[in-house]
């Protein structure tokens, strides 16, 4: 199994990618901070003659990684009752990659599984339910297989580590990982 962790968040070291790394721990996997990636906003070209442009940035490498492995953990912070906007816009160029005619992105995505990692302040548990529901039916769209979820508080960094509910789950999933591994 090959794993690919897809961290949203704009701080290294933070609370999203301690938890991410819960998930993954004692397992190989490959790491892409999208917050080191140029990544253009879409231009939504679906209904045009010509269709989407090429576009001179990092996309076409976070894609050809996504399509390179089996299970994908999208990690990102709750900004503002959502997905960080570098994750947003990696996902929204997904409009592009259904239309690339070198493959069927949905018939390479359908064979995937896929798990999110949400870390936020306040009221997490809670106010990222809408963002766990969003990623299900993008998930279901694209045919992923949706296999779980963890949902971390914290605020200050590291402050994740003290969430004993979250770390459980994020065990949880990593056990579930390892499992698939072995096979």
């Amino acid at each position: 199994m090959k794993i690919l962790v897809l961290n949203g968040s704009t701080r290294r070291h933070g609370n999203t990618e301690l938890l991410a790394e819960k998930v993954t721990e004692g397992l190989s996997c490959t790491k892409i901070f999208l917050s080191e990636k140029k990544i253009d906003p879409i231009r939504d070209m679906r209904h045009t003659a010509e269709g989407f442009p090429d576009v001179e940035d990092d996309y076409e490498e976070v894609l050809q990684a996504l399509l390179a492995h089996d299970t994908v953990v999208f990690a990102t912070p709750l900004y503002w009752y959502g997905m960080s906007g570098n994750m947003k816009t990696c996902i929204d160029r997904w409009s592009q990659s259904l239309r690339d005619k070198r493959f069927s992105f949905k018939e390479i995505m359908s064979q995937k599984q896929a798990y999110v990692v949400i870390v936020g302040g306040d009221q997490p548990k809670v106010e990222a339910l809408p963002l766990v529901q969003q990623f299900s039916l993008i998930f279901k769209y694209i045919g992923m297989t949706f296999a779980g979820y963890v949902i971390g508080k914290g605020n200050k960094p590291g402050e994740v580590l003290q969430d004993e509910a979250a770390l459980d789950q994020a065990a949880a999933i990593n056990r579930m990982l390892k499992e698939g591994a072995k096979k």
